[in-house]
Order: C-alpha cells, then sequence, then structure tokens
C-alpha cells in the first residue's frame, strides 16, 4: 500500500486511500454537539475526527508529536526542568491520523513536517524564528501548509511571560498569527493536540470557534486551568 498523502488529498478513483484503509468517509455523521465557542475534549483525537463529517473545519492548526521521544528531555537550558519518562507520550501519531486530518478540514497547517515524509510538496510552509540562537534547542520550527501561497517567516522569541506548561508549548502570538492569515473570523478551527491551549487562547480571544483533543489528562488538566485564568 502506498502511505502517500497526496492519495488523500487527490485519491485515486478505484480505491482510494481512505477505503484502503476501511474508512468510509460518506457514512460520518456529526455526533459532537454542534455548538459554537470553545470545545475541548479529554480523548483520543483519531476517535473524535470520527465523529465529523467531511470538511466540518475550515482550517486544522496541529502541532502532533514528533517521535523524538525522551530527546525532548535531554537538551540542557529549561528542558532538564522535566524528568525522564515525561516524554513517553512523544510518538508519531499512525497513518490514520493524516487520513482523518485531511478528511475534516478543508486546510491544514502542520506544525513538525520535517519529520512526517509522506506529506506532499509545499509551496506555502511556514517557519516559527525563534529569533535567540541557543546551542542545546532549536533555532526554529517548519509548519507544512495546504495552501497555495508564499512560505512566510513569523520571528518571535520562545521565551515569553506566558507559563509554561508543556514541554512543546507554543506561543499564543503565533497561533494568533497563523489566524490573521489564513483564516477568517467565525471559521471553525481545530487542535488535535491541544498541549497547553495556545491554540484555543488565539481562536477564543480573535473570535473563531474552536474544538481541541488532548489524551493526555494531566496537560488536559493544565490546559483547561490556563484557560479559565485567561478568562477570568
Amino acid at each position: 500500500m502506498d502511505n502517500s498523502l497526496i492519495d488523500i488529498r487527490q485519491p485515486e478513483p478505484q480505491p482510494n486511500s481512505e477505503q484502503m484503509l476501511g474508512l468510509n468517509s460518506s457514512s460520518h455523521t456529526c455526533t459532537k454537539p454542534n455548538v459554537g465557542g470553545s470545545m475541548v475534549y479529554l480523548m483520543d483525537c483519531v476517535a473524535g475526527m470520527k465523529e465529523y463529517p467531511d470538511k466540518y473545519f475550515d482550517l486544522a492548526i496541529v502541532d502532533p508529536p514528533f517521535g523524538l521521544g525522551e530527546k525532548l528531555t535531554t537538551g540542557g537550558t529549561w528542558a532538564s526542568k522535566y524528568a525522564k519518562g515525561d516524554a513517553a507520550w512523544d510518538v508519531k501519531p499512525p497513518y490514520e491520523y493524516f487520513i482523518e486530518l485531511f478528511r475534516v478540514s478543508k486546510n491544514q497547517v502542520i506544525w513538525g513536517a520535517n519529520y512526517f515524509k509522506d506529506l506532499p510538496e509545499c509551496r506555502c510552509f511556514l517557519i516559527w524564528d525563534k529569533v535567540a540562537q541557543m546551542d542545546t534547542m532549536a533555532d526554529c520550527e517548519f509548519a507544512w501548509t495546504s495552501f497555495d501561497k508564499n512560505a512566510k517567516i513569523f520571528r518571535h522569541v520562545r521565551n515569553t511571560s506566558e507559563t509554561r506548561i508543556h514541554i512543546c508549548q507554543k506561543p499564543i502570538k503565533l497561533y494568533e498569527w497563523i489566524l490573521s492569515n489564513y483564516a477568517e473570523k467565525g471559521q471553525r478551527i481545530l487542535d488535535t493536540h491541544l498541549g497547553s491551549g495556545s491554540s484555543r487562547i488565539a481562536a477564543d480571544k480573535n473570535g473563531f470557534e474552536f474544538v481541541g483533543f488532548e489524551v493526555n489528562e494531566n496537560y488536559f488538566n493544565l490546559s483547561e486551568k490556563r484557560f479559565k485564568t485567561y478568562k477570568s
């Protein structure tokens, strides 16, 4: 079987990639509450996405695990604050994850795309330039997008006044920049790996509907607390 995501976006007539994996997109109906605002769920994102119909979300902004595992905790500086085992969750998502992601969303921004070899060619890649260079940490991060636009760089320091609750936490300003350039106010936004909840706060601040999934109960609770603090 050809595990190329090109087949997801432009499936062969007979059979397509979803059929090869035993998925029938025509049978999907929305069983989650069809309400506006901000909804988050403590559950596996693949199972969660299966409860939504095709192209339900206007934009998915996702930051799935890169598959680095304990390398996340061995870089020195702030990473040394985390004990071994804290990054045991950092396992690459299964192929089925990408099938569902492309099915439920019209457009996608996928962070860590350099770790996912089966993504199609990309014109509009995004770079988060972290400005301050550090020998023990990455100076930038790369995102694949589905947009037919020019590639862009967003420059913002990694160390901000935001309280850090997640090893891979991204700044709220980064998500606000993405939303302002690649989405329209009021659209539905999906984040399959909620993590610190920065995407949720950015969406709420700027008038977007939002759905997020997080499978780790500790991170889910921390992000809920962070969101409530922001709203208070």
